[in-house]
């Protein structure tokens, strides 16, 4: 499998230390990488610098983006770049025919270019074999918040986890192991059977302003305003709120503020507490999703 990705163009623009580690395995495996977004002195041996996203796009068979994505305005995610990096309609026009354009999450705009130059578009955020490996950094990073904001232990204390999908189960699960009095929010009955089984409480959206009466810390995992300014008032003065979800988050900050209530917006925590545990993922999940892509294209490719 060395050498399955031999010939084969592939630019990565931006992102931060987990592409570098991906960047590292799509060279052993014999790509062309081209690399926007980094200094000559950052990406590993064998790869390209190239000085603007449009050289790194012409004719690229493959185009990876960061998890994060980009702005509504098509600023890419670079946490390295001395200028903002603009993923432009000329960049995308120049990549090759059935080029394969990889991100976490897609920008209307960006979905609209795919169907326009007819490339190929995966928004691979929700894959199962990203998402919960990523949920382990995710639920480290966020208790590392907690602990270093609040007087108190985790042991002893009262948690409450809002939405119970990959991150809110690992959460959850770790909170409690840890001690916690943990209490989640869902709706789905599959869901709350789940925390049954785990001993965590259980509960649903219409009782958050009571939860959040008697709750030191509360993780939000749900990409919709959940906490709002209705349930924010009945809150416990004291509590911590770290939202995980996308941003802008589901949490009303402005009223939080107003309200004198620390909240946190902690998006995109792997790649800030666990950054070579979250390459390892990209680097191996991401070459196997370009081999399964090209295959299509060339079935040569599944005995290169």
């Amino acid at each position: 499998m060395s050498s399955v990705l031999s010939g084969i163009k592939i630019a990565v623009l931006g992102g931060d230390d987990r592409e570098l580690i991906l960047i590292c395995e799509l060279v052993k495996m014999g790509a062309t990488v081209g690399v926007a977004g980094f200094s000559k002195d950052k990406i590993p041996h064998g790869a390209f610098a190239v000085n603007s996203v449009e050289e790194a796009c012409k004719d690229a068979e493959v185009v990876i983006l960061p998890l994060p994505g980009t702005s509504p305005d098509g600023i890419i995610r670079a946490v390295y770049a001395e200028d903002n990096l603009l993923l432009s309609e000329k960049a995308i026009k120049s990549i090759a025919r059935n080029a394969v354009v990889i991100i976490g999450s897609a920008r209307p705009f960006l979905k609209e270019w795919a169907q326009k130059y007819h490339f190929t578009l995966l928004e691979i955020i929700d894959m199962d074999e990203l998402a919960v490996l990523n949920s382990i950094p995710t639920a480290e990073g966020a208790i590392q918040i907690a602990m270093e904001e609040m007087p108190i232990t985790i042991h002893g204390s009262r948690t409450c986890v809002v939405g119970f999908g990959r991150v809110g189960i690992t959460l959850a699960r770790s909170l409690k192991g840890l001690g916690s009095d943990v209490i989640v929010v869902a709706r789905n009955p599959g869901q709350l059977a789940r925390v049954y089984e785990m001993r965590c409480r259980r509960a649903d959206y219409s009782q958050l302003r009571e939860i959040l009466n008697h709750t030191d810390i509360v993780f939000n995992t749900v990409p919709a305003m959940v906490l709002d300014k209705n349930v924010l008032k009945y809150a416990n003065p004291d509590i911590l709120i770290i939202d995980l979800a996308a941003q802008p988050g589901g949490t009303d900050f402005e009223t939080a503020n107003a309200l004198g209530l620390k909240a946190i917006l902690a998006p995109g925590l792997p790649g800030k507490v666990a950054p070579v545990f979250a390459g390892k993922i990209l680097a191996d999940v991401i070459p196997r999703v370009i081999i399964g892509e090209l295959a299509k294209l060339d079935k040569d490719l599944l005995f290169g």
